[in-house]
């Protein structure tokens, strides 16, 4: 009797011995599949980053070869009778006039003042050679200097330049944008990126000492060149019912009384107080990214520095530039 006591308990602890060690095999499956599994996903993460990194450095290089291309002596193309397209491209000059405020309710609809047509340049019929989304070039010096692309706000989101899969995306311009004439808004997005690629170097504008150094973004589109002075950096909410809510439509709008409204919502949820001055007829800039609430976005907005301005008086302006505080 004794030794079937004894017997049955030396095979319960086998039974649990080799259940325990079939417990450990399973979890060091587990352990070597999930390991596996988070390499691959880091290698291919890499793999696109490097690969984006690329793409991006041969744009570059497309867009200096374009830049020193030399510029044609003719006039683009005044003959009545061209609409935007026709003719022959050339390269086309720093313009930096913004539309002239009239007083009235409504802004006019601008033209391109040295492009009447809305002609593509020569520089962006080599870069739309690479792809033809390419509509225009952002760069903030020692900061970022990427091409940016429009289709819509969907394709270019896990999607490089060149239209390859990449969860980095591409820096686009909002697909309600229409170039064809100067727009009064551009509104620009890009993922906040961890690495610092696409936006992800706005969260370091939070910093007063960042702002300050780096106050100007140059931004060509294919039918004009242009350069903005940032007034504002802040948090916006993407809900209508939200106080902090931005309307982008009406930022867009030619009605003055809107705009008017949506700058001020700008320069309320700016962090900083700004001695730039902002008006309804000037051309806005903003860039967009994601925050951890899916419901807010940052912003950096910015405005065309005017005909008459320098860089040297606007630089004096940011200095003066202080955080508010709450």
């Amino acid at each position: 009797m004794k030794n079937r006591r004894l017997n049955r308990k030396t095979r319960a602890r086998n039974y649990f011995k080799q259940q325990n060690l079939w417990l450990v095999g399973l979890g060091l499956v587990l352990l070597a599949a999930v390991f596996i599994f988070c390499s691959f996903k880091v290698g291919h993460y890499v793999g696109e980053h490097l690969a984006s990194r690329q793409g991006a450095d041969e744009l570059k290089k497309a867009n200096m070869d374009a830049r020193n291309t030399p510029v044609p002596t003719v006039a683009m193309g005044d003959e009545e009778g061209q609409g935007p397209g026709d003719g022959n491209a050339t390269s086309i000059p720093f313009v930096t006039a913004p539309p002239q405020f009239s007083g009235k309710s409504i802004l006019p609809v601008v033209q391109y003042p040295l492009n009447k047509y809305a002609h593509v340049s020569e520089r962006f019929r080599k870069l739309q050679q690479q792809n033809k989304d390419i509509i225009g070039w952002l760069s903030i010096e020692n900061v970022v200097d990427e091409a940016v692309v429009q289709r819509d706000n969907e394709y270019y989101l896990r999607r490089d330049y060149k239209g390859f899969h990449n969860q980095n995306g591409a820096i686009f311009l909002d697909e309600n944008c229409s170039l064809k004439t100067r727009p009064y808004a551009m509104v620009l997005y890009g993922h906040n990126m961890k690495s610092g690629a696409m936006f992800g170097f706005i969260r370091h504008y939070e910093t007063l000492g960042y702002y300050k150094n780096h106050p100007f973004i140059t931004f060509d589109t294919a039918y004009e060149d242009g350069k903005y002075v940032i007034f504002g950096v802040g948090t916006v909410s993407t809900r209508s019912y939200d106080r902090d809510y931005l309307d982008l439509a009406k930022l867009s709008a030619s009605t003055i009384s809107w705009r008017r409204e949506a700058i001020q919502t700008l320069q309320n949820k700016s962090i900083y107080t700004s001695t730039v001055d902002v008006q309804p007829d000037d051309q806005i800039l903003l860039l967009m990214t994601c925050v951890a609430d899916e419901t807010e976005r940052q912003v950096i907005a910015a405005r065309r520095i005017r005909t008459g301005e320098t860089e040297e008086m606007l630089v004096e302006r940011v200095q003066r530039t202080k955080k508010k505080a709450y």
